[in-house]
């Protein structure tokens, strides 16, 4: 059945628009209605024009609000950008490396990236920066640290509830695990993370960071085969960026000092 449509008033438009706008959830258009009308009237934009205006400023607010939801739903601890990363500070990071790591194309292989190097050398920066781009990019990141994952296993595993709690960070498309290495796992702890680890094998990437070279990491795993095999794991097709052993942190904080001491 087709219906005839009456010309309406201005202000029986502007209420219609208001209403079909709620009834269709596109709050960007109901916003921002007025506006382009006033606009398209101002330099005499085509309704076609007029109409794609309206329909590509709900497309990018819909898309800024996934990704803000992606980047909430990450758990990250605060917030690092790659743009606000000082390559000067540090020279062991090759800005065309982490550059190339932004685009996203390891996580569409699932090959992991393992970040190793001492405390202050902006491991968990470039963990957090690039955790970020993968979520604006489309991507379902998750970060936690070694120790959180680790209780949150155990506390699954006395719940029953390990395959589930396994099975969910297997799902995500780039899981990001910082502060590897700084706490002996026992056993428990360690079979439980392999298991993590042998859910994303070869399907979704890994991200690490960890203080110590993968050498040490038998202070980690106190098992050998468990150790290896985890190192195994995580350095297949990996990249690996050494981020060095002096602290920018602690460079700059000595600066600070100095300028003020003078």
């Amino acid at each position: 059945m087709i219906s005839t449509h009456h010309a309406l008033t201005a202000q029986a438009s502007d209420a219609a628009i208001d209403t079909a706008c709620r009834m269709l959830r596109l709050p960007t258009m109901r916003a921002q209605a007025a506006d382009t009308i006033a606009r398209a009237e101002r330099e005499g934009l085509s309704y076609a024009g007029f109409l794609a205006e309206l329909l590509m400023a709900e497309c990018e607010d819909r898309d800024r609000r996934r990704a803000e939801r992606r980047i909430r739903a990450a758990h990250f601890p605060r917030e690092k950008s790659l743009r606000d990363f000082d390559y000067s500070a540090n020279p062991n990071v090759d800005p065309a490396v982490i550059h190339n790591l932004a685009t996203c194309d390891w996580i569409t292989k699932g090959y992991p990236l393992c970040l190793i190097g001492d405390s202050g050398t902006g491991k968990s920066h470039l963990l957090i920066g690039l955790g970020t781009a993968a979520a604006m990019a489309g991507y379902r990141v998750r970060y936690t640290t070694a120790a959180s994952l680790v209780n949150e296993l155990v506390e699954a595993a006395d719940d029953k509830q390990l395959g589930k709690t396994i099975a969910r960070y297997g799902r995500v498309d780039l899981l990001e695990i910082d502060e590897l290495g700084y706490l002996e796992l026992d056993r428990r702890g360690a079979e439980m993370l392999f298991q993590v680890l042998t859910e994303r094998e070869e399907k979704n990437s890994i991200a690490i960071a960890s203080n110590e070279a993968f050498t040490g990491w038998s202070k980690t795993f106190t098992d050998p085969r468990l150790c290896a095999a985890i190192v195994d794991r995580l350095t297949f097709n990996a990249t690996l960026i050494e981020t060095g052993t002096e602290s920018y942190r602690l460079a700059r904080t000595k600066a600070t000092r100095t300028i003020k001491a003078k």
